[in-house]
């Protein structure tokens, strides 16, 4: 008899060590260091500033939680959604 409630072995081993893999909007994967470009206009929240489309970051850093990108744009440091921006190919 099995229960309902186990986890299969592998994924158990697998979950803690797996390394996050951070995609933007079209699939390619970002990393510490990458330049991103908004692909949306997004209002800033609790402010009346909104950022373009196309508007470009300082390098990022990728950090765990909802927003996995945090950077400066626009001289404000703000935490982003990687579904809302583009890798910049330098």
């Amino acid at each position: 008899m099995t229960c309902g409630h186990e986890w299969p072995k592998d994924a158990v081993a697998d979950a803690p060590d797996a390394e996050r893999v951070v995609k933007d909007a079209y699939g390619n994967v970002l990393a510490d260091g990458d330049i991103v470009a908004m692909i949306k206009d997004l209002k800033l929240k609790g402010s009346s500033d909104v950022l373009k489309v196309g508007t470009k970051s300082k390098p990022i850093r990728l950090v765990d939680g909802d927003h996995e990108i945090s950077c400066k744009m626009d001289g404000i440091a703000i935490g982003l959604k990687a579904c809302f921006v583009k890798k910049v190919v330098s």
